[in-house]
């Protein structure tokens, strides 16, 4: 697992991150078949996906700052910051039932890969679920993309299954692994299932 920087700070996603949060995400739906959103979008229409991740509850949305500039290249880092990377928990089906598990995800921005964002935006992500009542974290990771399950993995998930050639882009078809990792809520109820409620 990469070192964590000490000099990223991460906080919930607000609506004045909204333009930059876009322009990552953007970047890999033009180049990337990390996500299977195939046209780019405004923040204008980004904007239901953001407030449907408040500073609470299960649903959240944590977004990576760091000093403009960045800690290594000797320039003026006490000024502005810029967005780095953001991990969000998302829900994972529209069923009732659903409602204790949560899909994840996390994205840094190009320059940010491989220098802990990621992880230090989960283990924030992970620790404020530990306060909800939720019970499994599912991702699901397009093929082959080998930073993000090392990533995973690294968490604690293992893979569950995988879809063959569920999507197709840039004229291909993709793969996507599903991964789950329990969830340790300190809120979430204790007491055992009734084995008379097994049916789904």
């Amino acid at each position: 697992m990469p070192q964590v920087p000490a000099d990223v700070q991460v906080k919930p996603g607000v609506e004045t991150d909204l333009a930059a949060l876009t322009d990552l995400y953007n970047h890999y739906v033009r180049e990337t078949a990390l996500t299977f959103d195939t046209d780019a979008f405004t923040p204008e229409e980004r904007l239901p996906w953001l407030r449907s991740h408040p500073e609470d509850g299960p649903h959240r949305l944590l977004v990576a700052w760091e000093a403009a500039g960045g800690p290594d290249d000797g320039t003026d880092t006490g000024a502005a910051s810029r967005i780095v990377g953001y991990a969000t928990s998302s829900p994972f089906r529209a069923k009732a039932a659903y409602r204790t598990s949560v899909e994840v995800s996390v994205y840094c921005a190009p320059e940010a890969v491989g220098r802990g964002i990621g992880t230090l935006l989960y283990q924030a992500l992970f620790e404020a679920l530990a306060d909800e009542d939720v019970h499994r974290a599912y991702a699901g990771i397009a093929q082959p993309n080998e930073p993000s399950v090392r990533l995973h993995a690294a968490f604690g998930f293992r893979l569950v299954g995988t879809y063959a050639e569920v999507g197709r882009k840039f004229g291909r078809f993709w793969d996507v692994s599903w991964y789950e990792r329990p969830l340790l809520s300190r809120t979430a109820p204790t007491s055992s299932p009734d084995p008379s409620r097994t049916r789904r």
